[in-house]
């Protein structure tokens, strides 16, 4: 699925979703959201990709895999955080969403910091 693909199956829920808010911001909610569940799933078909283009980049320049895995892990917490933090906002539900924002920066954070870590023991070996 290309770019053009994704946004007019984005732009289709959306126009449904509107016929249908007369009878019940439910239906809209659940048509928006099978939408996003379907793009999600095909967007993370090209992860297949992202991965092989990784794997020649850590061949070429000898990075430690962790790092390389803590990057992927972030983007696709940000992916997923941002996904359902939308849904709960066009559901109404904004607090729920900023929750999930929330947690998903904590994630981030807790998988990058054994990075940080590494980064300043680097620094510190520099400094001695």
């Amino acid at each position: 699925m290309g770019i053009e693909t994704a946004a007019a199956v984005g732009m289709i829920a959306v126009l449904t979703a509107v016929q249908f808010k007369s009878r019940g911001m439910e239906f809209g909610i659940y048509i928006i959201l099978a939408a996003g569940i379907l793009i999600f799933f095909y967007s993370a078909g090209k992860i297949r990709i992202i991965l092989e283009a990784v794997r020649q980049m850590q061949s070429c320049i000898q990075l430690n895999q962790a790092y390389l895995t803590a990057l992927l892990k972030m983007a696709g917490i940000t992916y997923i955080a941002e996904l359902a933090s939308g849904l709960c906002r066009d559901a109404g539900y904004s607090a729920m969403g900023a929750q999930i924002e929330m947690f998903g920066k904590l994630s981030i954070l807790a998988v990058s910091t054994p990075i940080i870590l590494a980064l300043f023991e680097t620094l510190e070996a520099f400094l001695k």
